[in-house]
Parts: structure tokens; C-alpha cells; sequence
């Protein structure tokens, strides 16, 4: 996929109303759009996340959303590849060119590492775990193969991967394509290196690894495409979920990363999001689908196997690459298509 702007130019803090131009929605007005039913139902959305004219979204990355219920959506585009949102779908501000002079490259280099995104409550305090793909053009030195540790205003405070030097707040690690970071309850930080070696990584809370496990393969404990991580606190331990991409399942450890079971069935799982006492996971290949605590699925969303154009279907999904869920039950997708496009679902 061609790797479009990331950032754009410059920090802009917008107001509230330049954020709103209402998408038509599907059908009469009075004749919704929903996903599920019963307790999994929900409602379409159809004019939040829209932005202002003269700014659009690219291939949809990742949404989280923070403790206030903002939501971060970034996606491959230059204008913007950030945006953040409150649950109205106000557009709260963009994050632009300083943002990558922050984590030492061009805009341009960062469009083309963009991937993903994950929040972490730790203490009392609120932090995003950035994790970047590699861009390696013709000529060019390699960049990307990074995670990185911000606080809320995107300011960098430790670093792991293809790093420069070593430093008090950075790390050399070998990861050759990471695509996906979760934290454990006591801290524990877990990477995917899902578009590369096919390894997890296992670091404590100070980022000294622990473990290293994995390798391309269909075996338990191998992979193809660990695209996603999640620690699940579901049950009475904490469990580790990898979504295993090619291999269409979602393969479940211990928190030392030992092999415990297999959640077959799935299409291309991307990653994960709890909330609720169910696993919400953004399947690439049409649909979004909700597990309980025993792995059971409560339902598929927006199922849009054999659709003609599910990407222009308001009431499928096309390519669900990763989703949030508020505090409230509201789902937020974004898809690998052109556009991103970023929906949100109402809860009921």
C-alpha cells in the first residue's frame, strides 16, 4: 500500500464547529443503520468523526480512546493522520509536524511507519504506545521498527527498537516489523512483531526483557502474522491473546507466554479491545466479531462477505483493522481502505 502523509504541517487545536459536516446517511433519515441485536446491537453514526474541509483521513491505522472518553484516531494521511475527537464527534485538535520532530523524522517518514496505537491507564496516570512499521525505499536508510512511549500531549518518554543509541530512555531491540504493543495489569509490556521475525516480546514495567518467543510457523506458539496483543483480564488470571492473523485464529498464553489454547475461526484477526466482559475483535476480512470470558462468540458485526462494494455499504464492514470501545459501550472502527473510514457505533 502506498504510504500517504502521516502528520500534518503543523499542531491546530479547531473549533467545534469546523469538526461537524454531516455524512448522508443510509437510506431515510428515520431508517438506521445497525449492527448485532440484543445485547450486541448498535447503531450507526453516521456523521461522527467527519473532518473539515481541506483535510481527509488515508488507510485507517488505529482508534483508542482515554479515560474522558476522547478518541485518537490516526490514519495515512497528512491532513490529519492524527485527530481527537470527543464522544459528540467534536474535533478537539490535530497533531502535526511537531509531533514528528518529536520522534526525530519528517512527516513523510512517519506516514510511512504509521501503524499502531494502544492506551494504558498506569497508576494514575494516562499513556499511548506508539508501534511503527519499517519504510525502507530504495537508497534510503531504513527507519521505522520503533515503539514508543508518550504521555497524552504525544511527548516521547521512552523508546524501544531501531534506535540510534542507547540512553537512559531508549533501548536497541531487535523487532523487524512490530505492529502491536498491550500492557499487563502489573505493567508487563508485550510486542508483536507481526510483519516480521513473528515474534512476542515480554518486558517488565522498566522495559528490561524478559522473554522472547515465536517464529513463523502453524504449530502452537509460531505464526503467521501476530498482528494484535491483548492482555485479557477476563477470567481470574490475566491471559495474553495474540492475534494470529494468516493463520485465522487467536492463540492464548500465559502471561510468561506459555501456550494454553486456541480460538479457531476467525478471518485475518487484527487486534483486540475488552471492555464489558467481552473481546471485541476487528476481523480484516469483512467483520468485527464479540467473544465472552469462555472464548464464545456473542456476535458478528457488519458481516460483509459477498456484499458487491461492502466498503460503500453503511451497514458492512470492508477491512475492520482495529476498533475502541468508550466507557459507555459505543464502538469505534476504522478500516484499511482509502478513506479510514472511521465509524462509530451507538450501543443500543
Amino acid at each position: 500500500m502506498p504510504a500517504e502523509h502521516l502528520f500534518p504541517t503543523r499542531r491546530t487545536f479547531l473549533a467545534a464547529a469546523a469538526a461537524a459536516v454531516a455524512a448522508p446517511a443510509a437510506g431515510r433519515p428515520d431508517d438506521p443503520v445497525t449492527f448485532g441485536e440484543g445485547s450486541a446491537r448498535f447503531t450507526l453514526d453516521p456523521a461522527w468523526g467527519r473532518l473539515p474541509d481541506g483535510m481527509r483521513y488515508g488507510l485507517g491505522c488505529a482508534v483508542v480512546v482515554d479515560s474522558r472518553d476522547r478518541v485518537y484516531v490516526t490514519s495515512r494521511s497528512a491532513s490529519p493522520c492524527v485527530a481527537i475527537f470527543d464522544r459528540t464527534g467534536r474535533l478537539l485538535e490535530t497533531w502535526t509536524k511537531d509531533f514528528a520532530d518529536g520522534i526525530g523524522l519528517t512527516p513523510q517518514q512517519v506516514a510511512g511507519t504509521a501503524h499502531g496505537l494502544y492506551w494504558s491507564k498506569e497508576g494514575a496516570n494516562e499513556y499511548l504506545y506508539w508501534t511503527e512499521n519499517v519504510s525502507a525505499p530504495k537508497g534510503a536508510p531504513r527507519i521505522g521498527a520503533r515503539v514508543y512511549k508518550t504521555d497524552l500531549a504525544g511527548k516521547v518518554l521512552y523508546t524501544l527498537g531501531n534506535v540510534a543509541s542507547e540512553s537512559a530512555t531508549s533501548q536497541k531491540i531487535d523487532f523487524t516489523n512490530p505492529t502491536d504493543v498491550a500492557v499487563a495489569p502489573n505493567g508487563d509490556v508485550y510486542v508483536v512483531d507481526g510483519y516480521g521475525s513473528q515474534r512476542v516480546f515480554r518486558f517488565d514495567k522498566e522495559f528490561k526483557l524478559l522473554k522472547v518467543m515465536g517464529g513463523p510457523g502453524k504449530e502452537h506458539g509460531k505464526f503467521s502474522t501476530c498482528h494484535g496483543a491483548w492482555v485479557s483480564t477476563l477470567r481470574k488470571d490475566p491471559e495474553v491473546y495474540i492475534a494470529d492473523r494468516a493463520n485465522g485464529r487467536i492463540e492464548v498464553f500465559s502471561p510468561e507466554l506459555e501456550y494454553k489454547r486456541t480460538i479457531p475461526n476467525f478471518r485475518a484477526p487484527c487486534c483486540f479491545y475488552q471492555h464489558a466482559g467481552r473481546i471485541y475483535v476487528p476481523e480484516l476480512s469483512c467483520r468485527v466479531t464479540v467473544i465472552d470470558a469462555d472464548d464464545k462468540v456473542v456476535a458478528h458485526l457488519g458481516d460483509g462477505t459477498g456484499a458487491a462494494n461492502p466498503a460503500a455499504d453503511a451497514g458492512k464492514f470492508a477491512a475492520p483493522h482495529a476498533l475502541t470501545v468508550s466507557s459507555g459501550g459505543d464502538v469505534y472502527v476504522v478500516e484499511w481502505v482509502a478513506d479510514g473510514r472511521v465509524r462509530k457505533l451507538r450501543r443500543g
